[in-house]
């Protein structure tokens, strides 16, 4: 296991990170993703941490707050040194029936983190992540109320997730011209069957430093090998229960397809291999893992040890390529001659 910096801040994290979205199956949506209880999550964790991640991601929605309590109960029971785990957590979803009890506001964020370290059992959260956009919330009230969070020490480092990149850049003007603390991850969807970031987000954190954490990996299971043109997989899977990250499925078969060869070669299974060519994105923090099964986690575990080849990452980049879309194909021709120019610059 490999550890890299989140973003540009001086915390190192394991290049896997285990999720918790199958824990607790605690109301209807989280049901389909996962049930596993406190035995099973505990097992899980335990191996995780033996397989060398120091990193554990959780939100207050998942389970309607379970997927925490049972995250929480399993480092104490396993006794995990506090300052040997990286724990995050996110606020923005519904936390109960009051018309505050969600959002970006100063309100629910402070109500979210002391629920959180409740249910977690700690004194402070490694990473906490705005998991959403709101609508009805300026950006600087979030933005303060996130700089105050680290000032009483009950957060360390603070993160976003789901934002557009438009978004994250006037937070982080705005925390800069106040003096706040600014986000330093961003934490977001990314496969090789979707690779819609890399329009937008992914100059955007070259640009500015942040580390990315990146969610479904294998863009719900469809990229686990387990799923063809022919077949859709058996009753229980994830995609035939819950049929979420939207995929578009031609190129994502495409994608399996130009992985089941590369995979072979290796000896190990597509799913290794979707997360593999993800380790090599320079912009990626930790890639999130989730399991359901002992199984699911050590294989996703083997994918740090796996080491692509150029040609590989090349077929895999050509396969999974976004199609031209303006301003970028007029950026790509406009800005061809300057690129070049700085590159020969560079390299003397």
């Amino acid at each position: 296991m490999q550890y890299r910096t989140l973003g540009r801040t001086g915390l190192f994290v394991s290049e896997l990170c285990l999720g918790t979205m199958t824990f607790g199956g605690q109301g209807e949506m989280w049901s389909k993703i996962g049930d596993l209880q406190q035995n099973d999550a505990e097992k899980l964790i335990a191996r995780a941490l033996e397989g060398g991640i120091n990193f554990i991601d959780t939100a207050d929605v998942y389970s309607e707050g379970r997927a925490e309590e049972l995250t929480g109960q399993a480092l104490k029971n396993l006794k995990v040194p506090r300052d040997e785990v990286v724990i995050a957590s996110k606020v923005f979803g519904p936390s109960g029936n009051g018309i505050n009890g969600r959002g970006n506001s100063r309100f629910h964020i402070m109500e979210g983190v002391k629920a959180s370290l409740k249910r977690l059992q700690v004194e402070h959260l490694d990473l906490y992540q705005i998991h959403g956009f709101d609508a009805a919330t300026p950006i600087e009230e979030t933005v303060r109320a996130l700089d105050n969070l680290v000032q009483h020490g009950h957060v360390r480092y603070v993160g976003v997730s789901n934002w557009a990149a438009w978004q994250i850049m006037k937070a982080l003007g705005i925390a800069e011209r106040l003096g706040l603390e600014s986000f330093a991850s961003l934490q977001a969807y990314y496969t090789l069957a979707g690779r819609d970031l890399e329009r937008e987000l992914t100059p955007m954190l070259r640009s500015e430093g942040l580390g990315l954490l990146v969610w479904s990996p294998l863009a719900g299971g469809l990229l686990s090998g387990k799923y063809s043109r022919d077949e859709e997989g058996q009753q229980g899977d994830r995609r035939t229960s819950f049929d979420f990250p939207p995929v578009n499925r031609e190129r994502a078969f495409d994608c399996v397809d130009a992985m089941r060869p590369i995979a072979e070669a290796h000896g190990v299974s597509v799913a290794q291999v979707a997360l593999a060519w993800l380790l090599k994105q320079d912009v990626v923090s930790s890639v999130i893992i989730g399991a359901k099964r002992m199984d699911q986690l050590e294989d996703n575990l083997a994918a740090a040890k796996l080491e692509l080849s150029d040609d590989e990452m090349a077929t895999l980049d050509e396969v999974s390529a976004l199609p031209a879309e303006y301003p970028g194909w007029m950026l790509q021709h406009q800005g061809q001659a300057r690129r070049e120019l700085l590159a020969e610059s560079q390299k003397r």
